[in-house]
């Protein structure tokens, strides 16, 4: 069985998740399409790096990330960095022949993206954009559902991503905050997973009409420049100007006909990480919400008049990625299977020598949504949503 040596830019959040997911994925999906080989870490500083490497299993750290691209040991290039540097690194990983594997958002604007997109193309290396909550099991039923007719023609798409970590006025400058480095804010940051769950599960958009708010337009400064996300809270210091939305709501023409909409916010107390989603087809309709993500409501129109309703299905082994995830039905999925799963579709990707999705090409045409929606919002009218080039 091939080993693959990977380089992680980034020891966060989600270098952390990421990580996770190369120790566990031969665990859970075997045999395993190749064995990720924790190879080496880059973070800020030297001290950040070896402490990274130390935690999370890598063999070898540096402060340096160029030298993990340009090292010949290196068969995956992991971006889990903030978006500012996404696209310095994707590229630079390309042109070397790296495979590469990018948290979103892949860019912070689309023209960015399109750089990204024809350097992996040019490449021609394997690719993929951690958009992970698609490959949540109840999300890929409901695509399964889709594809098979189940619940007819889409009419209409409805999703949520709804979070109150920055509720709070006193909540961290994070790099979130910041448009130089982010892009976006709600928009960027969570959004973007409810738009590749809409085009995942109904087709590309058509055109786009959106409002976007900035609630909270100043925050503490960091003390240090980790992202605290909403896990500390700022004091009488000094304080930054916020300058990306913290809501955005946008309704939606897709291109097959259906129409929706999407809200998103880090405002909404009393919302953790509150994805929803509901489609409704002339023969039914499928209901998700991933804070409880083991379920998936389903409700056909085949159901006779005295039963009709919502009923609940627990995935499990007989659903999309059940056999090699746990062995009894709703025994629980997390946010790190979903990364597992994430690990696993990538590697075999790259075994193949076949494309992988969400690509950069998805995240490109994702971006060009983002683009359009904040279009939308400064001019008060609809904005049609330009294909890929």
């Amino acid at each position: 069985m091939k080993q693959l040596n990977v380089g992680l830019i980034g020891g966060g959040f989600m270098g952390k998740a990421h990580s996770l997911a190369y120790a566990a994925m031969p665990m859970f999906f075997w045999p395993a399409p190749a064995i990720p080989v924790r190879h080496t870490i880059a973070e800020a500083s030297d001290e950040l790096a070896a402490e990274a490497a130390l935690r999370f299993g890598f063999q070898r750290s540096t402060s340096d990330w160029r030298s993990v691209v340009e090292d010949p040991a290196i068969d995956v290039v992991d971006i889990a960095t903030p978006n500012h540097l996404h696209a310095e690194i994707a590229i630079a990983a390309a042109q070397a022949g790296k495979h590469i594997i990018s948290e979103k958002p892949l860019a912070r604007t689309g023209a960015e993206a399109k750089e990204m997109y024809d350097a992996v193309v040019a490449a021609g290396v394997v690719n993929m954009v951690a958009f992970n909550y698609r490959r949540t099991p109840a999300v890929a039923l409901a695509k399964k559902f889709i594809d098979e007719g189940a619940i007819g023609r889409i009419l209409s798409f409805r999703g949520t991503y709804l979070q109150d970590w920055s509720a709070s006025p006193d909540s961290p400058l994070s790099w979130r905050f910041q448009k130089a480095i982010a892009g976006s804010g709600a928009l960027g940051d969570i959004a973007t997973h409810v738009i590749d769950i809409a085009r995942y599960l109904v087709g590309e958009f058509d055109s786009v009409n959106a409002m976007m708010s900035t609630w909270i337009p100043e925050r503490p400064l960091q003390s240090s420049g980790a992202d605290a996300l909403g896990t500390v809270r700022g004091g009488d210091g000094p304080r930054g100007a916020v300058d990306v939305d913290d809501q955005v709501m946008t309704m939606i023409r897709f291109a097959g006909g259906a129409i929706g909409s999407i809200e998103a916010t880090r405002n909404g107390y009393g919302r953790n990480n509150f994805i929803t989603f509901e489609v409704h087809g002339t023969e039914g309709s499928i209901v998700f919400n991933y804070e409880r993500r083991d379920e998936l409501q389903v409700c056909f129109a085949s159901d006779g008049d005295d039963r009709r309703g919502f009923r609940t299905i627990y995935t499990g082994p007989a659903h999309p990625y059940g056999k090699d995830l746990w062995p009894i039905p709703a025994l629980g999925i997390g946010y790190g299977e979903t990364k597992i799963i994430e690990a696993h579709d990538f590697f075999t990707a790259i075994a193949e020598g076949t494309s992988v999705s969400p690509n950069f090409g998805d995240g490109y045409q994702t971006a060009l949504i983002d683009d359009a929606i904040v279009e939308s919002a400064e001019t008060d009218a609809w904005v049609d949503v330009p294909g890929i080039d």
